[in-house]
């Protein structure tokens, strides 16, 4: 059994044990908390620090694009600017210009244009002006709400005169016209892009009415309906072609809009076997004239044609139209249906033939009264249908645009 002594004796060794273990581990630390031991040779400490807090991310600027470059010099005229953001919004697009028109006249102003719903592009509401400068603003804000501007400027390509392409629409504006009058659109230059010209070219009827474009040549283009229009219908034509191609570097220049309404339907039927012209006011016969037509070598020509014209003391000579007889005449009354000089007129000098047999050089004649009736009811573009005789209307010798299919008149349009 051991003895205190041996029991003393082992307590000092564990505590001797105890602290080498201590020792092996670490330093026993003080009062403050340090080993109170230097360094051993060749390291080296380093102070105790806290995490340091990540970097603030940058929101991005908002990016502004255009599809014309700044300094860009020649810029076509058929080009519709436009602007886009990405990285955010559009808040405000500002397209400013100055110009000198074709009268020598300086303009300048601002061009409207339309953001989409989600404000990411801008597109201007028209084309560009030859010669033209042109400052575009675009301002947008990136998702944290900071504003960035934009500025392009740049100049539009120089056009002559000669390569400009103006509009010009009939009826004009306000008419009130028969029911076969269709909408033509005359131009001063020839157009040989005519796809891209009638793509610009807008009819709109209340009612609706379905109808067809149809070229004459390449200065002048017009629009029927499938049936003749509905009396009272409205009808406005836009020409949108200002700053679009005409082919062989034309461009349209101007834009051009009219409108017009439609009357009572008012029909003339002529009958060169009878000699005969039966008047209708809405599908109601209203009148019985006798006539006259054109003798033989002087034909009359058959088809639906149109009145052009009202005429008052039209003179008339064998020189116009290069007759043998000589002769000057006057009718009191006149109007015109064909480009090459067939009229419905007032023809006191045939009186004796008018209903019996046909006299003339190729025109309708009548009594004075009758003539004063139908100048006096009559609208442009009401249809005058002749029938009677071997020769047809040729196709553009006035408005001949009644004298085909629906399917075959389609077959003139450029689209």
């Amino acid at each position: 059994m051991p003895t205190r002594r041996h029991l003393a004796a082992g307590g000092l060794v564990s505590a001797v044990i105890l602290l080498a273990v201590s020792a092996g581990c670490g330093t026993v630390p003080d009062a403050s908390g340090t080993t109170g031991q230097s360094p051993a040779p060749g390291s080296t400490t380093q102070p105790a620090t806290s995490p340091s807090p990540s970097a603030t991310p940058t929101t991005p600027a908002v990016k502004l694009t255009a599809n014309v470059d700044d300094g860009e010099d020649g810029v076509k005229v058929s080009t519709v600017v436009s602007a886009k953001a990405s990285l955010g919004k559009l808040s405000k697009v500002e397209l400013a210009y100055k110009y000198t028109d074709t009268k020598g006249k300086a303009q300048k102003g601002t061009l409207k244009g339309s953001m989409n719903k989600a404000k990411t592009s801008w597109t201007a509401a028209d084309r560009l002006e030859p010669a033209g400068t042109y400052d575009l603003t675009m301002t947008g804000k990136n998702t944290a709400g900071q504003s960035t501007s934009e500025k392009t400027s740049f100049k539009t390509q120089s056009l002559a005169l000669s390569k400009q392409v103006f509009p010009e629409i009939y009826p004009l504006d306000g008419s009130k016209v028969g029911v076969g009058m269709p909408a033509i659109v005359r131009f001063d230059t020839p157009v040989s892009d005519k796809k891209s010209i009638e793509k610009n070219l807008h009819v709109t009827t209340t009612p609706k009415q379905t109808g067809s474009w149809h070229w004459y040549g390449n200065q002048e283009v017009h629009w029927r309906p499938k049936s003749y229009w509905k009396p009272g219908t409205k009808v406005v034509v836009d020409a949108d072609i200002n700053g679009v191609s005409a082919g062989n570097g034309t461009y349209g220049q101007k834009s051009s809009k009219t409108d017009f309404t439609v009357g009572r339907k008012f029909v003339i039927k002529v009958n060169l076997k009878s000699d005969y012209a039966t008047v209708y006011k809405n599908d109601k016969k209203v009148r019985s004239i006798p006539v006259t037509g054109g003798k033989p070598g002087w034909t009359t020509r058959s088809g639906t044609k149109l009145i052009m014209a009202k005429e008052y003391n039209k003179v008339m000579t064998n020189e116009q139209i290069g007759a043998e007889e000589d002769y000057s005449l006057t009718a009191a009354y006149a109007m015109r249906l064909t480009n090459s000089g067939e009229f419905l007129h007032s023809a006191p000098w045939s009186t004796a033939s008018q209903g019996r047999a046909n006299v003339s050089h190729g025109c309708v004649g009548m009594s004075i009264a009758n003539s004063r009736y139908l100048i006096e009811n009559t609208l442009i573009g009401d249809p005058v249908v002749t029938t009677g005789s071997s020769k047809g209307i040729e196709a553009g010798n006035g408005y001949s645009d009644w004298n085909a299919s629906f399917n075959e008149y389609k077959k003139g349009s450029a689209l």
